[in-house]
């Protein structure tokens, strides 16, 4: 059967660059519509790029698989663009105990989550331990793509009224700027066990040394340094320079993010955490100033047409066949990580941390898959040679759609009952004691005790 653009005698590209405008108008506008909806912007987006796709139109193959080293740059690109963004909207000064819940999320739910996905990479999928490991390290980063209904909301300028972010949403939106680059060290594991076997004097002194130090420590230091002279530049620039905060161009947070990635690499850092570095330390140099809402808006818009692109590219690729090797085996592993390993691996991080309950809850609940997990699995297929490679794609890729689907639907109602309980608690703590209308250890809506 004849693709339809040439049965009805018209250029495809040309329909494509139609479709890609009209795409591109309901993505500016469907936020605002869906905002106080159980649904979300990526939903809609996938079930679009799987409609679309699913026609008869004569597309060409969409799955990664076929194109690894452009699905590797695409979605390196998305990440980097999409932790500038983050970074700039966190108004919390960063500090160990600040940060508390962030540091318990990267110390301990990261490495339990990635050592339970491995576990059942290996008891449920059957795969070799390399590619067991290297299914956990892709699937623990938490997507700061794909995540904005759960996350804070825009950074916070002098003359606004301030509003305390609350623990839930700067907790989702601290660990998925930090822990898409504290993952690297997990796949250069797989990769290194897929090159050297499982006897860890061949490869534990070179990961920890490379990988994990060395790395880590480029990529802070680069970040760290980057940020604060692109704040002196910005703020308070030598002589008789122009401030840059002065120059009313929004594409310089693009031009900071390229620079800052750019230079960590070639420091043989790691640039997702140098960029989300730099943009945390350069909100923290004046952090009312209206300089840093231009940079957020600019790299959100950004950000949201890159987010277009892909999602519609994931979904076609979906409909072509990219879950065409999944088992029942995968289908419980997938449904294990968003519903078991993630919700678990986060109680036990959070345990008697200083938050709510239902906040608790909330965070180890909403361990969004997406974009992250593509890049790094395309850069594990690009670099190393893994078994099973099939099984590993499509187990990814279902567990994407299912966290696509599933967090998108439910991010609405679930923070509206978390932000009913944090007021309620608040009014409890206003009111003088013996004046109480609810009772001890009771909550709004049957929520029970929240301390």
């Amino acid at each position: 059967m004849p693709p339809l653009t040439a049965a009805l005698g018209v250029d495809g590209y040309e329909v494509a660059l139609g479709v890609a405008g009209a795409l591109a108008l309901v993505a500016a506008w469907l936020p605002a519509y869906l905002s106080r909806r159980p649904v979300s912007l990526p939903v809609v987006l996938m079930v679009v790029g799987v409609a679309i796709f699913s026609l008869p139109v004569g597309f060409p193959s969409l799955d990664p698989r076929d194109h690894l080293a452009l699905a590797e740059r695409l979605t390196e690109l998305g990440v980097i663009v999409a932790l500038m963004g983050t970074g700039l909207k966190i108004d919390r000064p960063l500090g160990w105990r600040s940060w508390s819940t962030t540091w318990r999320m990267l110390g301990v739910a990261m490495p339990l989550s990635i050592a339970g996905v491995a576990v059942l990479g290996a008891g449920v999928l059957g795969l070799p331990v390399a590619t067991a490991v290297l299914l956990g390290a892709v699937l623990a980063p938490t997507d700061p793509v794909l995540a904005g209904d759960v996350q804070v909301g825009e950074p916070t300028l002098e003359g606004d009224e301030h509003v305390e972010e609350d623990d839930v949403r700067f907790t989702l939106t601290s660990e998925g700027g930090l822990n898409d680059a504290l993952a690297f060290p997990f796949v250069y594991l797989a990769l290194l066990l897929a090159e050297h076997g499982t006897d860890p004097s061949a490869w534990l002194l070179e990961w920890l040394a490379v990988d994990v130090v060395l790395r880590l420590g480029v990529a802070v230091v680069v970040g760290v340094v980057l940020g604060k002279l692109i704040a002196v530049v910005a703020f308070r620039p030598p002589g008789p320079l122009t401030a840059l905060s002065s120059v009313p161009q929004g594409f310089i947070a693009i031009a900071v993010t390229l620079l800052t990635y750019g230079a960590a690499e070639l420091a043989q850092g790691y640039g997702f955490l140098a960029v989300f570095l730099c943009a945390v330390t350069l909100r923290s140099e004046e952090r009312g100033h209206e300089f840093h809402g231009l940079l957020h808006d600019f790299s959100v818009q950004a950000e949201t047409l890159i987010t277009v692109g892909l999602l519609l590219v994931f979904g076609g690729a979906v409909a072509g066949g990219l879950l065409s090797d999944l088992t029942w085996q995968g289908v419980v592993a997938a449904l294990a990580v968003i519903l078991v390993v993630r919700p678990l691996s986060g109680m036990v991080a959070l345990w008697r941390a200083p938050t709510g309950r239902a906040e608790r809850w909330a965070i180890s609940f909403f361990g969004i898959r997406g974009i992250g997990s593509l890049y790094y699995l395309s850069y594990a297929a690009v670099n190393g040679g893994f078994e099973s490679m099939g099984t590993v794609w499509s187990v990814v890729s279902l567990t994407i759609v299912l966290s696509i689907v599933l967090h998108g639907v439910t991010a609405t109602p679930v923070m509206a009952v978390v932000d009913l309980t944090r007021d309620w608690r608040a009014r409890r703590r206003r009111r003088a004691p013996g004046d109480g209308e609810v009772g001890e250890g009771e909550a709004p809506g049957g929520l029970g005790e929240v301390a």
